[in-house]
């Protein structure tokens, strides 16, 4: 037995989406299922529709940015009551039993976390994101929205569900605080909230953005100091001034020249994801100490964390509302950089 839901939906790689109608399913005792108000738009969602990250399960409804309302609860569920905003990110199940489980980062699970659209789940079926009416989750992985936020933010809440944590997650494994001194590589959808929320704990925030086009946006947004690449002084100049520096951009850059820019001991973060592999000289990293982190978002918990921060820092992702027909030439717009800074699809247009 199942429910049907309005929903966006692409048959290939090549084919724009379409209005459908799928199935959700009907709720086991620790699901939630959810009236989705807002769906965020993520980059990574153009790399699966488009194939560009291996051959994806079609038809595709992606978003794993969703911002709703609960309206049914199953049997065991106690966290969570018919009423409550609620989110849900990038992941849907683990197996909640291997040491990455326990430890609450659930997107290492041993067994291999169940993303929020286009993979098999562990009772084989496909799941289905976001751009769509409703969805059932298991509760475990269901967040609550802070009641510090009104009704008018949830648009822009929505993509701290991946943005968020995305960024969140490095800031706080490198201890970020006031004073630390971080660099944010690239001004986009992941960056601008990575700006947002190490300004809010407190650390001195310089951006790395190819021109100065959104220099006022940097600063707006808690930067201290805005530097443009194409002048190919910055990164010689400000030489071992950082302690952390976190890289959001999905395409390739000259490490070895920002891996330059580290204090003894720092740290280079990347979430961006280009399609090329990354290289490195092992002089830059042997050097002052330096090194490479990779981060892929966040636990549930620490996403519940993420969210409580920014909502007592009312710290919301810069966004354009956009409504269902829009999808195909935003994506387009996304990877043309004309975004600022995350498109958020209005759900209630779903239905044409």
């Amino acid at each position: 037995m199942s429910t049907t839901t309005p929903a966006l939906a692409a048959a290939s790689a090549d084919a724009g989406f379409e209005r459908v109608q799928i199935d959700r399913r009907d709720l086991r005792p620790d699901d939630v299922r959810i009236d989705i108000r807002w769906a965020g738009i993520c980059h990574s969602d153009i790399h699966m529709k488009r194939g560009e990250w291996g051959e994806a399960l079609y038809p595709l409804t992606p978003g794993h940015e969703i911002l709703g309302t609960v309206l049914e609860v199953g049997s065991d569920v106690s966290d969570h009551q018919v009423g409550d905003v609620v989110g849900v990110g990038c992941l849907v199940d683990s197996c909640g039993e291997c040491a990455a489980c326990q430890d609450g980062e659930e997107q290492y699970c041993a067994k291999g976390a169940v993303p929020t659209y286009g993979a098999e789940d562990y009772h084989g079926e496909i799941t289905k994101g976001g751009y769509s009416g409703e969805v059932v989750v298991r509760d475990d992985f269901v967040v609550r929205i802070p009641e510090t936020y009104a009704e008018s933010d949830h648009a822009g809440v929505t993509p701290l569900l991946c943005a968020g944590i995305t960024t969140y997650h490095p800031l706080k494994e490198a201890g970020v605080g006031p004073g630390t001194r971080v660099g944010v590589i690239g001004l986009g959808g992941l960056g601008h909230v990575g700006v947002k929320i190490a300004s809010a704990m407190g650390a001195d925030v310089t951006v790395f953005s190819r021109t100065d086009a959104k220099k006022e946006d940097g600063l707006a947004f808690g930067a201290k100091d805005y530097r443009a690449t194409e002048d190919g002084s910055v990164l010689e100049e400000l030489a071992g001034s950082f302690d952390l520096i976190l890289n959001t951009v999905g395409s390739g850059i000259p490490l070895d020249s920002y891996l330059g820019l580290l204090d003894r001991g720092g740290v280079l973060a990347n979430v961006g994801a280009p399609e090329d592999s990354l290289q490195v000289s092992a002089f830059s990293l042997i050097g002052n100490r330096r090194a490479i982190r990779g981060s892929m978002i966040g636990g549930l918990p620490e996403t519940q964390e993420m969210l409580d921060f920014c909502g007592e820092h009312g710290i919301t992702a810069t966004v354009e509302v956009i409504d269902a027909g829009q999808v195909d030439d935003y994506y387009d717009k996304v990877v043309d950089g004309q975004v600022r800074y995350r498109a958020v699809i209005d759900t209630e247009t779903l239905a044409g």
